[in-house]
């Protein structure tokens, strides 16, 4: 199965601006607004990260994933009924008991690592007792919760798997020590091991030589911008560029790098390291699941050969027409999903993080009772309900098989 392997980092090194072989400081100034990173932009220069407008180009260009309108807009209306009831907010991201509970610049390296990490962990067994899963806490955790496990074992166990010193030491972070930090509790092991080793040491070698080691110097950077950290992450580190063409034109889809950005927000409550005042130029996260999810809720439709495709297990090759179309399409419907919301429910627009509700004199009390939604926070219990019908055995269609590092 074709693999898209991240390409050898280009390293930028950073280097003294008064110094004869200097770069030029326009020449850097123009690369920051490009990036979105500059602290002169205007208001006719904020950082975008395109990845909306790529997908609403991937959904009008599509030939095999369609999206049903009418049961778009039903579903907004189930997903934010749902999501009220379940007071579903960033609170519930450090809710579950794997999730890093402190709030410090220790907690940015776990989630770097993690996000960094964040692909692919389908199995091709079909005996669910024989596919790879971590056994930690007396439990065995499966998919991406097989991950956070892992990194939380490790850390228990001393190994100081998150940070980017130890990744780039190949004499104390040795791929045999790695095997151990990612062992299975059955004989399958982690999927794409060798890429996920490749990703560690590049990416910590970007750290280490250009932020001083730490990823929060990346946040720093970006000047609470969501978007100038995705351009930032997708511009410095070669494994989070998530980018194809489609249909002639270059799209970027930008999975974890988006995850990366939502993540930091949820953990820290869109405070301190998570405080970011375009959050809602994130989009979903394009992955398997999602499509699964909204081809569930019969928002997305596929033509017959690629249905067939699908539910015939048959493997997609990352980068193909229909691959994009799945992820492409997916993340504009969810655009169209949280529209529709706000439309139904404008009150949302008013919703900070800890929701708002209005009394009867129609002044606004500042209790948890409508939570605000984006794009984001519907990804995350889209996710978690398309988790909870697969472990109950209610899907109506597999996922759609793709491996690679992006998602």
């Amino acid at each position: 199965m074709p693999l898209l392997d991240p390409a050898t980092p280009t390293k930028t090194k950073r280097v003294d601006s008064e110094s004869d072989d200097g770069a030029d400081p326009e020449l850097v100034e123009l690369l920051r607004q490009h990036l979105g990173l500059s602290g002169k932009q205007g208001k006719n220069s904020l950082p975008e990260t395109k990845v909306l407008e790529n997908a609403q180009y991937i959904f009008d260009n599509a030939i095999d994933v369609a999206l049903n309108p009418a049961q778009t807009k039903e579903a907004a209306e189930t997903i934010w009924q749902m999501m009220q009831k379940k007071s579903y907010s960033t609170q519930t991201w450090s809710d579950h008991e794997l999730h890093p509970q402190t709030k410090d610049e220790n907690t940015v390296d776990f989630i770097f690592l993690m996000d960094l990490l964040n692909f692919s962990f389908w199995s091709e067994e079909t005996d669910e007792s024989k596919r790879f899963c971590i056994e930690y806490r007396g439990r065995r955790w499966t998919g991406y919760w097989s991950l956070v496990a892992a990194i939380q074992r490790a850390l228990d166990e001393g190994i100081p798997i998150t940070s980017p010193d130890y990744w780039v030491d190949e004499g104390e972070c040795t791929e045999e020590q790695l095997r151990y930090v990612f062992r299975s509790a059955t004989d399958e092991e982690i999927p794409l091991f060798e890429e996920r080793v490749r990703c560690m040491r590049e990416a910590g070698e970007v750290l280490c030589d250009e932020f001083g080691g730490s990823f929060a110097n990346c946040i720093d950077d970006a000047n609470q911008s969501a978007a100038a950290l995705v351009n930032l992450v997708t511009d410095r580190f070669d494994c989070f560029r998530d980018e194809t063409v489609f249909n002639g034109k270059r799209v970027r889809l930008y999975k974890r790098a988006q995850i990366l950005v939502a993540d930091l927000w949820a953990c820290f409550n869109g405070e301190d390291f998570g405080e970011f005042h375009d959050i809602d130029k994130i989009t979903m996260f394009a992955d398997y699941r999602i499509p699964q999810m909204l081809h569930q809720l019969g928002c997305m439709r596929y033509s017959p050969s690629l249905e067939s495709h699908i539910r015939s297990l048959k493997p997609i090759a990352p980068g193909s027409q229909w691959e994009v179309e799945l992820r492409g399409t997916s993340i504009w419907c969810v655009e169209l999903i949280r529209r529709e919301i706000e439309k139904r429910h404008p009150e949302v627009k008013a919703a900070g993080t800890k929701g708002i509700t209005t009394s009867h004199d129609g002044s606004i009390d500042q209790q948890p009772k409508t939570h605000r939604v984006n794009a984001i926070l519907i990804d995350f219990f889209l996710y978690d309900t398309m988790k909870t019908l697969e472990k109950e055995k209610n899907e109506s269609i597999p996922h759609h098989r793709t491996r690679s590092i992006w998602y």
